[in-house]
């Protein structure tokens, strides 16, 4: 008696297998964006909490730059402090035009520093939005 497998039982195992892979990577293509988007949106909050506190701490006012590609931090009319990559780094679409948030020393926002942020990859939409006053929240 010879051990082994057959050429059908070896079919119909590699068809079970392509079934199982073909109703798993979507699923698992759209978590992976999901985890993208959501990553992207809490670094700009993260960075606005960061600009906020480095504006109190320095007493000096600071401006918060978001575009696609880059976070950044700098004094008014001063070489940037710190800096970290946009969400076009982890491949995730920021609408719109760059934005520069302006923190007081005290911490409040000045100007029109009211801004949304839109953030997509595949079908997974957030929005960051950011009042005036300080108030950051991620809207699904």
């Amino acid at each position: 008696m010879q051990r082994g497998t057959t050429l059908l039982e070896l079919a119909l195992v590699l068809a079970i297998m392509g079934l199982l892979f073909g109703i798993a990577l979507p699923r698992a293509s759209r978590l992976a964006d999901s985890l993208a988007v959501d990553r992207a949106a809490h670094e700009i909050v993260a960075a606005h909490r960061r600009a906020r506190i480095a504006a109190v701490l320095r007493s000096q006012v600071v401006e918060l730059t978001v575009n696609a590609t880059d976070l950044a931090m700098r004094p008014r009319g001063a070489a940037e402090f710190w800096h970290a990559p946009g969400p076009a780094a982890s491949q995730v679409v920021l609408a719109g035009p760059e934005r520069r948030i302006t923190f007081s020393p005290v911490g409040l926002s000045m100007g029109l520093s009211n801004a949304s942020f839109q953030l997509s990859r595949g079908a997974v939409v957030r929005t960051v939005v950011v009042s005036r006053l300080g108030r950051v929240r991620i809207v699904p």
